[in-house]
Formats: structure tokens, sequence, C-alpha cells
């Protein structure tokens, strides 16, 4: 089970990879997600699933090189097998006719985005989707983003590519040039959907975003996941990972993501001094 069928590269640092998985492909929904676990002694992470074949039994990963597991992750090869994957977790996405929806994804945040906005289509929803990247060479999935989006419109933060400015920017000119938007769905680095959140506020759309606590067990009984929104305290793996963007205290979630980086460097030079590294030694280092 859950052998690595196809693997690529798709960008500096960023892999995609088809996972032999059906009883997951099967039952998965657009915003759930998977936990994995590499090899025996490995650490668990949490990765949204960005698309799934029911018939084949597979679901893709889409991840990026951060931490000692999604580098190790990043140098398996086709035909090897993860030792654990769990899922699928979280709440799935409310999909429903909603109008026109805006979905908006920013670097590594267009893969888990494809799935819901795949999903939003299907609905009878007209979907616009707003993708971006620091650079041009940091852009992936443009061409099935296209396929699930009635329009699509694509940033580079240096011009490099498509409009020169950020995706909130993009956003903001959408919605002032008189575009009429039911919902938006944001996706990406915190600081992002942050802006996105507090751009939407001033013209009261619905706003959801899809958050990324560090997380250990995905089921809710570590609490190390846990999110302020709307003043309470709640878990991004079973109360999430989708919420209301309004309501998210984003400074305390920033916080609580730097709590390990500095470890999480130390292990992931570690690892990388010894290439693919020794599996029975390798410290606890963070995604």
């Amino acid at each position: 089970m859950f052998e690595i069928l196809e693997k690529a590269r798709i960008g500096p640092g960023v892999h995609r990879a088809v996972i032999s998985a059906l009883e997951i492909a099967r039952a998965h929904r657009p915003g759930q997600f998977v936990i994995l676990r590499c090899y025996d002694q490995g650490e668990r992470i949490p990765l949204t699933i960005a698309d799934k074949d029911s018939e084949k039994g597979t679901i893709t990963l889409v991840w990026q090189e951060v931490g000692v597991t999604t580098y190790h992750f990043g140098t398996m090869e086709v035909g090897e097998r993860l030792q654990d994957l769990c899922g699928p977790l979280g709440k799935p996405t409310h999909i429903e006719n909603f109008g026109t929806v805006v979905g908006v994804g920013g670097g590594i945040g267009i893969a888990p985005l494809y799935p819901i906005t795949k999903g939003m289509m299907a609905a009878g929803n007209h979907v616009i989707s707003i993708i971006g990247a620091r650079t041009e060479g940091l852009l992936f999935m443009t061409e099935e983003m296209r396929k699930v989006s009635h329009e699509l419109l694509i940033s580079t933060d240096d011009g490099s590519y498509g409009i020169h400015g950020f995706v909130t920017q993009v956003l903001k000119d959408l919605i002032d040039k008189g575009t009429k938007v039911d919902m938006v769905v944001a996706i990406g680095p915190v600081p992002m959907m942050k802006a996105v959140a507090n751009l939407t506020r001033g013209y009261n759309l619905p706003t959801v975003v899809s958050l990324n606590p560090i997380m250990v067990d995905g089921t809710g009984m570590c609490g190390a996941c846990r999110v302020e929104v709307g003043g309470k305290t709640m878990f991004g793996c079973v109360d999430g990972p989708e919420f209301d963007g309004h309501l998210v205290d984003f400074d305390l979630l920033t916080k609580r993501l730097a709590m390990y980086k500095g470890p999480e460097l130390i292990a992931l030079n570690r690892f990388r001094e010894t290439e693919r590294g020794c599996k029975c030694s390798i410290p606890g280092g963070g995604a």
C-alpha cells in the first residue's frame, strides 16, 4: 500500500507525487488532507490532497521542501512506499452554488485550491481563479487551474509573468471594476491569507481560508493545531482546516508557526549533510 506511482519536481523544492491509496481516494472530498510518515521512526506531517482518481485508487500530493520530512519525501522515488498514510482528515469544503466564487491561491496554496475550484465549478458556480507566486519559476499547475476556472488571472510579485503585483491587488481590482463576487476562498502563506481577509472584510465578502497550523495526530487529541477563531480556541484538524477568514487570529497563528523554526533548521541541515540521512537517527525536526 501507499506506493509512489508517479513523481516529479514541478518547481524549486516543490514536488508532486501520485500515491496508491484506494480507500482514501474513494472517501476524499475537496479541502481534506492526509497525515503521512515516510518511514517507521519518522514524524507525522499533514499534506492537503491536491487531486484524486477514485477509479484508479490514487491521490496526488504536492509539497514544498521546508523541513526534514518534506525534504526526505522529496528524495523518495517511484516504487517506494510510505510507511503510513492516514485520511482523509478534516472537514470538507462547503460546496454549493453560491454564484460567483473567486479562488485565490498563493505559492504552494495553488495545489489545495485546485480540487476546491474544480468542485465549485461542478456545482454550477462561475469560478474566477487568481494564482500568484514571487516569480515565474515558482508558478505551477497553471494549465490545471485554467481547466477548472471560467477565468484565470495570474500574478507574480516581480512581474516576470502575468500581472505585476500581489494576488490581493488583483482581487481588489476585480472587485473595484464591478465584478459581483459571492464567495472568496483563499489558500496560501499566512500573510497572504491575512491580507485577503483584511481586504474582503471591507467589502463584506464571505471569505474562507485554509489554515496550516502545527499538527501532530490530526484527530483533535494533541491540541497542537489550536487556532483562535472568533475569540474561541478551535482545532485546525477537526474543526477545520477551513475557517471564516474574518474571524481568524492570524497574528497568533504566525507566532505559533514560528515556535520551532530554529530546531527545524538545525534538523534539516543535519539531514542534508547526510544526503538521504540515517533513518534510525533523524531527529524530530518539523515538516
